[in-house]
């Protein structure tokens, strides 16, 4: 990991969210708590948004996404565990994650195309909603796609 933090593929901002699994009592069967939300009398385990970004901008700025990914990921209710970033060239595009203890946050960037495309999946309590006006401040796209799924639907 600290090879990885020199090369500045990892961010710094987690180290403040993060949690440890040794705070977690160990759980029998009986004890242990089901995470999967109920909504509109559906019961389900998250929110999958799929959001593409078009006529956005500032998409080739591995370190200003990564922290505007942190500020969705945290506006959202969710906890960061890490993030990891890579920067293409020659086109400057940008790809990567926000690993959440609720799921993730992870993009792909087109900067040559003014476009991104942005998965948010999270589960309990977070909103993956609150996350796209955040991003929508920094990358500034002029249209916003969104497709929704609730994943691991019970029947």
């Amino acid at each position: 990991m600290n090879a990885l933090a020199q090369l500045g593929m990892v961010s710094d901002i987690p180290s403040e969210n993060q949690i440890s699994t040794a705070s977690f009592p160990v759980m029998t069967g009986e004890e242990s708590k089901d995470y999967f939300v109920e909504k509109d009398g559906m019961k389900f385990a998250g929110t999958h948004l799929l959001v593409d970004l078009w006529e956005a901008t500032n998409l080739d700025d591995p370190a200003l996404i990564d922290r505007t990914l942190c500020e969705a990921a945290v506006a959202a209710g969710a906890t960061i565990l890490h993030s990891h970033f890579h920067h293409f060239t020659p086109n400057g595009g940008v790809s990567g994650v926000v690993v959440l203890a609720e799921s993730h946050i992870s993009i792909h960037t087109w900067p040559e195309r003014n476009f991104a495309a942005v998965d948010i999946f999270m589960c309990g309590a977070c909103d993956p909603h609150i996350a796209i006006p955040v991003m929508q401040k920094t990358f500034r796209a002029g249209r916003v796609d969104l497709d929704e799924q609730r994943r691991g639907r019970v029947f």
